[in-house]
C-alpha cells in the first residue's frame, strides 16, 4: 500500500477548507484517510499564521515511513521547514495548453477569412463604380438616339406641314384664276346682249 500526504476538501460552495491528511493513494480525495496532520484555509491572508497549520512531529513520522506528499503539500512542508523541496523548473510555464493553442489558431484563421472577405468586398466595390459609369454612358447614348429620332420625326412633320400649306396656297391661286361656273356668262357675251337690246326696241 502506497501512502500519500494530500489535501482533502471540506467547507461549502465557494468557501473551501482543506484538511492535510495521510491516506491510501488509491482512496478518493475526500474519502477515508489514515490520519489528519493539519489544515489549510485559502480564504485567509498569505501572511496569516492560521492559513496553514501542521502537526510537525506527525508529519515527520509519516515522511519517515515513506509517505509521498503531493506538490502542494510539499510546498507547505518546505515553508514550515519540515522537508526541503527541490526546486523545479518548468520550461513550459506560462505557455498556453494545446486546447488554447488550437482555439488561437482557429481564431486566427477566422480573422484571416474575414479580412479576405473584406478585401474581396472592397475590390468589388471599387469595380462597381466603373461598371455603373459604363452603364450610365450606355444609357445616355441610348437616350441620345431616341432624341435624335424624335428630332428627325419633328423635321419630317414640319416638312409635311410646309408641303400642305404650299399645296393649299397653290390650290387657292388656281381657284381664283379659273372662273366660277356659277358666276354667269363671260364679259363678251354680256356686251353682245347689251348691244342687241336697243336694236330690238
Amino acid at each position: 500500500m502506497s501512502v500519500s500526504m494530500r489535501l482533502s476538501r471540506g467547507g461549502s460552495k465557494k468557501r473551501p477548507y482543506y484538511r492535510i491528511v495521510v491516506s491510501n493513494s488509491r482512496s478518493p480525495r475526500d474519502g477515508k484517510y489514515l490520519e489528519q496532520i493539519g489544515t489549510y484555509n485559502p480564504l485567509l491572508a498569505k501572511d496569516d499564521e492560521n492559513r496553514v497549520r501542521l502537526t510537525e512531529d506527525r508529519a515527520r513520522y509519516w515522511l519517515g515511513v515513506g509517505a509521498q506528499p503531493t506538490d502542494r503539500v510539499a510546498r507547505m512542508l518546505d515553508k514550515a521547514g519540515i522537508k526541503e523541496r527541490a526546486a523545479t523548473s518548468n520550461p513550459q510555464k506560462g505557455e498556453p495548453g494545446q486546447k488554447a493553442k488550437d482555439r488561437a489558431e482557429e481564431r486566427a484563421s477566422k480573422l484571416a477569412e474575414a479580412e479576405e472577405a473584406k478585401r474581396a468586398a472592397a475590390e468589388e466595390a471599387a469595380a462597381a463604380p466603373v461598371e455603373e459609369e459604363t452603364a450610365v454612358e450606355e444609357a445616355s447614348a441610348g437616350d441620345e438616339a431616341p432624341a435624335e429620332a424624335d428630332a428627325d420625326a419633328a423635321d419630317a412633320q414640319e416638312a409635311a406641314i410646309d408641303e400642305a400649306v404650299t399645296d393649299g396656297v397653290v390650290a387657292e391661286e388656281v381657284n381664283e384664276a379659273t372662273p366660277n361656273s356659277d358666276a354667269g356668262d363671260t364679259p363678251s357675251e354680256v356686251e353682245g346682249e347689251s348691244a342687241q337690246a336697243p336694236a330690238e326696241g
